[in-house]
């Protein structure tokens, strides 16, 4: 089994524009928070959402979220 890679201890906060975003949920990506295909190989894949409006985003840093690609504090047991 992989294991994810704690990519920051702390959420990646963005202004962000409508459209699709491609979360990294393996921490492997140069391009965090987003997926630059570093987790091949591995088990994991890229979570793809969509936002329908622009928005500011709180999107998770640790990759331990329960919540998703969005921050949840999980961070802070860490």
């Amino acid at each position: 089994m992989d294991e994810k890679v704690i990519a920051q201890k702390a959420p990646y906060v963005q202004e962000c524009d409508a459209g699709n975003y491609a979360w990294c949920s393996c921490g492997r990506s140069e391009k965090q928070p987003f997926c630059d295909g570093s987790h091949k190989g591995t088990e994991f894949r890229p979570t793809v959402i969509k936002l329908e409006e622009g928005k500011r985003v709180a999107w998770c840093g640790c990759k331990h979220s329960q919540n998703g690609v969005y921050c949840d504090g999980s961070h802070k047991n860490l």
